[in-house]
């Protein structure tokens, strides 16, 4: 019999995880032919969580618990428990049921074709439209700039073949892209499509900054266009600033007497400049700041506590 891991990373989520983890012993018994571990990697939750989780684990040996010893985040986390997982084949399941528990067992039957990756990509979405357009501006940039193929709308849930996983063990980053990791190994894959539903309950965790750090992981990891793009644009505005004040020089030659330089193009020009350089200078603060991190020695994540392990 082979066995599914299903990983689903925590925070703060007491009153969802006894509904997802009915919904994955629902969608188990209808594949029978598979046995399953449930692992709950908590990144040190304020609220009942990790309690909910210890009295579910008592009483059913599939349910894993491994608890952080702070929150390490959304970035190492998930990926960490990925890593911990002993079946033949992974899924990362979200807690708050915006990924369909019953989804599972397309999942599945897709990685029976002899897939080693099956990619679950969020075709439409219950949540306000104009999150949903912001993001879906993200992947098509983030597509274009990067140096491979990434996929539109795919947040990290699919299944994941244990070769794959064991590829990603040997990876020592400290801070991995795992959306982009994963296509840049080159196994084969395929996708399914699903229209993302609301939170079961509770307001999520993601933040604007959650997600502007997740927008620039993806853009410094897989692509060197925006530094390319400073080095250009650089050259092109000071051959403009040359063509310019050389305009200006003659104009002033000409019409001497009647020809006034003026303040306004002198401070339309002072910000635009500024603006241009502060701008860049953050694009090499960001390459700057994921570089210092993908050198960090760090472990993704410290453990304080792991539940049913043995």
């Amino acid at each position: 019999m082979q066995k599914i891991s299903i990983i689903t990373p925590t925070y703060n989520e007491e009153d969802n995880v006894l509904k997802l983890i009915e919904e994955v012993k629902r969608v188990f018994s209808k594949i029978p032919e598979y046995s399953y571990e449930h692992i709950f990697i908590d990144n040190s939750s304020l609220d009942r969580t990790v309690e909910i989780l210890r009295e579910e684990a008592k009483t059913d040996s599939r349910i894993k618990i491994i608890v952080n010893s702070r929150n390490f985040g959304h970035i190492r986390s998930p990926y960490y428990g990925l890593l911990q997982c002993t079946g033949d084949a992974a899924i990362l399941l979200v807690a708050d049921l915006q990924d369909p528990p019953d989804l599972i067992i397309d999942l599945v039957k897709k990685w029976e074709e002899g897939n080693d990756l099956v990619m679950a990509v969020k075709s439409e979405s219950y949540e306000s439209k104009y999150m949903f357009f912001l993001r879906k501006i993200y992947y098509s940039l983030s597509s274009k700039l990067a140096e491979i193929k990434l996929q539109k709308n795919f947040y990290g849930f699919g299944i994941y073949d244990k070769k794959l996983l064991e590829i990603l063990k040997t990876v020592k980053d400290p801070y991995p892209y795992l959306r982009g990791l994963v296509l840049e190994l080159g196994f084969k894959v395929d996708k399914i499509y699903y229209k993302q539903p609301v939170r079961y309950k509770g307001i999520t965790k993601n933040n604007f900054f959650t997600l502007y750090d997740m927008a620039m992981l993806g853009i410094c990891s897989h692509s060197r266009v925006p530094l390319r793009v400073a080095t250009i644009l650089g050259f092109a505005l000071s051959a403009l600033s040359v063509v310019v004040a050389f305009g200006y020089f003659i104009a002033k030659l000409i019409f001497w007497n009647s020809f006034s330089l003026g303040m306004a193009p002198l401070i339309i020009s002072l910000f635009l400049f500024s603006s241009v350089q502060l701008f860049f200078i953050g694009i090499v603060g960001e390459y700057i700041g994921h570089l210092v991190i993908k050198s960090s020695p760090l472990p993704l994540v410290i453990e304080k506590e792991r539940v049913n392990f043995d």
